[in-house]
């Protein structure tokens, strides 16, 4: 393939992740007129399914899609989820009740799920020999991600404002089309695929765990009690899928995800630390939300102009670390420093939200929250892609998405139980939904008791990423140069 081809190659996979992050985003700033839109009566209590059906049939998929690139190969299956989240664009767009977006909302996350595992494999195949440890394109994408899950909220907000909902889906059809149409002509990987068969077996208990482990950190101790049958049976059937997931790996002829890939070191210690950073993640943006609004009056639409600051730390620290990894710095350095940096930003965190504190520290703090997210979102999928033998670069690559997303989904549960919790012992009203409805000095009691409460988790965050800089001293030291000759990035023919 050309340097042209390349470089287009490239931005086509850039353009990709953007369509992926912010549909993911971009629905939580539209729920309001979507209801009002298709069920002003009922449709406040499907909103958290918008959301939900996506991110359900996307963690699904991800184990299957990395098989799928080993098997078939990355274009023919980049190409596929590309045409399949179309699909489900163009169906959400039109939509005429709730059930029928919920249902669009989980073929378009069919795709989706491809779109941002699949599109990092791409990536990497796109890279040239001399690009081994180079952070070109694998952390441009991680970036590109990460800005994307801070902004996308925001530009949610605004074509929800100035224009029809149903654009957030119709954008991504001219797009997305203009991605199939260049990715047929450019995109020439040197895919060698070979037919073997497909475990799905192994990729049905593997969706089985996600979804029910999704739901229960969805509706625990929100929609329902963590003691009600539906949380526990939930429970009981993430536990045995797992079990039974496990055991499926270690007999399957082709597992899905081979258990094989938890000997290497690297991606080891790499699949737990990027759990940790999806779970530090949606902390920081969910959480610095509901404290500008709930303490501080923000209102929504201008709350989320604050995650920009976290975009822009994460786009400085982005390319600082792109250009200093192809001048000899290691993926190990940067995870280092960037969970370190992550660490304090959450301790600043917990220092500067309080009911009168200058919201421009908060700012600082997020600037220094991207300034950490951004050295590890690109940095840790490298250090995985790198070590990944490389037969089973998709199942790498598809593995460290899919550990981010259980992490985020587990993070949001944790941390909201505890701030649920201690606003409960603590707080007036008994819950914080309660707290909007105080007036007077009681209202004043409960925004004392709910900054305590977001302090305590915005301190557990902080004390998550610590632990996740002392995961990263474990990982191995990169060999230099003139130690080790460097292998070779090109994908092997793998023998019929």
């Amino acid at each position: 393939m050309t340097e042209t081809r390349r470089k287009i190659g490239f931005l086509i996979c850039l353009v990709t992740i953007v369509l992926a992050v912010l549909d993911l985003q971009i629905v939580s700033a539209a729920t309001v007129p979507i209801v009002r839109d298709l069920d002003p009566d009922h449709g406040v209590d499907k909103i958290p399914w918008l959301v939900s059906a996506f991110a359900l049939a996307s963690a699904a998929m991800l184990p299957l899609y990395g098989k799928l690139c080993d098997t078939l190969g990355a274009k023919r299956v980049f190409t596929g989820a590309i045409a399949t989240f179309l699909l489900g664009s163009a169906l959400c767009g039109a939509a005429q009740s709730m059930d029928q977006l919920i249902a669009a909302r989980a073929v378009q996350g069919l795709g989706g799920g491809g779109l941002m595992s699949v599109t990092m494999v791409v990536i990497a195949h796109l890279k040239g020999p001399d690009e081994a440890g180079a952070g070109k394109g694998g952390n441009a994408g991680g970036l590109v991600a990460g800005a994307g899950m801070a902004v996308g909220p925001w530009i949610g907000g605004l074509l929800a404002d100035h224009a029809s909902w149903r654009w957030i889906f119709y954008v991504n059809l001219p797009i997305g089309l203009a991605v199939l149409a260049a990715s047929a002509f450019v995109l020439k990987l040197p895919d060698h695929p070979v037919r073997r068969p497909l475990d799905y077996l192994g990729a049905a208990l593997g969706a089985a765990f996600s979804s029910a482990l999704l739901l229960v950190t969805d509706w625990g101790g929100h929609r329902y009690a963590w003691s009600s049958p539906i949380v526990v049976a939930l429970i009981v059937t993430a536990a045995a899928a797992l079990a039974l997931f496990l055991w499926r790996q270690t007999r399957a002829a082709e597992p899905i995800l081979p258990l094989s890939l938890f000997r290497v070191r690297e991606l080891r210690l790499g699949f737990v630390i990027q759990a940790i950073v999806g779970a530090a993640m949606m902390c920081a943006i969910y959480y610095v939300l509901v404290y500008l609004q709930i303490v501080r009056g923000v209102a929504s639409s201008s709350a989320g102009l604050y995650l920009i600051f976290m975009a822009v730390g994460m786009s400085t620290a982005g390319l600082l670390s792109g250009r200093l990894t192809t001048r000899g710095w290691s993926a190990r350095t940067f995870t280092l420093s960037g969970t370190a940096t992550t660490a304090l930003a959450f301790a600043a965190l917990a220092i500067t939200t309080g009911p009168t504190s200058s919201l421009w520290l908060v700012r600082a703090a997020l600037l220094l929250m991207g300034l950490g997210l951004g050295q590890l979102m690109g940095q840790l999928i490298l250090l995985v892609q790198f070590a990944a033998p490389r037969h089973q670069l998709g199942v790498a690559t598809t593995g460290i998405r899919f550990f981010q997303t259980l992490g985020s989904a587990l993070g949001a549960s944790v941390f909201g139980t505890v701030l649920a919790r201690l606003y409960a012992a603590d707080g007036p009203g008994g819950d914080v939904s309660a707290l909007a409805r105080l007036t007077g000095t009681v209202h004043a009691e409960g925004v004392r008791a709910f900054v305590s409460a977001t302090d305590v988790v915005f301190w557990s965050g902080a004390a998550l990423m610590t632990l996740a800089a002392i995961l990263a001293v474990w990982l191995p030291r990169p060999e230099r140069p003139e130690d080790t000759e460097q292998p070779s990035r090109q994908p092997e023919p793998v023998p019929a």
